[in-house]
């Protein structure tokens, strides 16, 4: 698609290495600098998808910005600055190499899992009697390890999480505190907005000086799902699909198209309309979640507007 950017390849002053994972590409600086890099990506299933959507990285960049803003006063993030639409600047920092998943609704993965008969999650008991999008009695913490480009996220229990020792016990203390206070506050800025936060995952990391600090995104259409408050009950009295805002739409339409990432499968065409239908519902989720109309940024040429950005940025920074 044009007007979108879906690679980067910028040498910014100072720049160690770069990073690239399904939607992010994140350049590492000299004094411990870091510059993020929302592209207009899609991932679903683990895959990326071949064309872009416009916007894309705008939304996510932004929402999350919005969202660390209003989550610094219960945990510390890692954010610096944001230079331009698509970018996000922050401190360097270690990260764990587990995302934690937390879970409020019986939706998405783990409704697949309990319709396959399973009762157990992440070692976590999920309720017998339930249906799809019910509630759970209270929110449940499901983590998953981190997976590279083209690899598969896996769901992993706490237990091995420690036996393993991809975390220690001290430091999963505070993301397990910090994973359920962000979804308390997630739940009550949603509700807010007439939505309903289903479920959520969180990334932290380690600072040089060992603070362990939120990173990458937090609260939006890729990392969460949200469904509208209004007729909730009288939908799941009914057994009538909810009305939601999040990326599931995307996954359940290439299931229609017999693709879940599996061997095999090949990625169903995209058409343009299809594109521009993905990029419209972006849109309605970052004003109903930000209660804030949705300005597009210049497009015509995305990359030389965020090097001319970037590096304003960091010559005003030296300063």
């Amino acid at each position: 698609m044009k007007n979108t950017i879906i690679d980067t390849n910028f040498d910014f002053p100072g720049q160690i290495q770069v990073y690239k994972g399904k939607v992010r590409e994140v350049y590492y600086l000299e004094n411990d600098l870091l510059v993020m890099v929302a592209t207009d990506r899609l991932s679903a299933f683990d895959v990326v998808m071949p064309k872009g959507i416009p916007y894309k990285g705008q939304i996510l960049n932004q929402i999350a910005t919005q969202m660390m803003a209003a989550t610094q006063d219960i945990v510390p993030n890692w954010l610096e600055s944001t230079p331009d639409p698509n970018v996000a600047v922050g401190k360097k920092c270690d990260p764990f190499k587990v995302e934690m998943v937390i879970r409020g609704y019986l939706s998405g993965h783990a409704a697949r899992e309990y319709k396959a008969g399973k009762r157990m999650l992440c070692g976590v008991s999920m309720p017998e009697g339930m249906k799809e999008n019910d509630k759970f009695p209270h929110p449940i913490i499901t983590p998953a390890t981190k997976a590279e480009m083209g690899d598969h996220d896996e769901d992993i229990s706490k237990e091995d999480i420690l036996k393993r020792q991809i975390v220690t016990k001290e430091d999963y203390a505070f993301l397990e505190d910090y994973t359920k206070k962000l979804f308390q506050r997630g739940t009550e800025i949603a509700a807010s907005r007439g939505l309903i936060l289903v479920d959520t995952k969180y990334e932290f990391g380690k600072t040089a000086g060992g603070e362990i600090v939120l990173i990458d995104e937090i609260h939006t259409p890729d990392s969460s799902r949200y469904f509208y408050d209004e007729g909730y009950e009288e939908r799941q009295k009914n057994g009538e699909v909810q009305k939601q805002l999040s990326k599931e739409f995307v996954r359940q339409w290439l299931i229609q198209n017999n693709f879940q990432g599996l061997e095999g499968q090949t990625v169903p065409e995209m058409s343009d309309a299809y594109i521009d239908s993905v990029s419209e519902r972006y849109i309605e989720l970052y004003e109903k979640i930000t209660g804030l109309p949705f300005e597009k940024a210049e497009v015509s040429n995305i990359e030389k507007r965020i090097e001319s950005n970037v590096l304003e940025y960091l010559k005003h920074r030296k300063a």
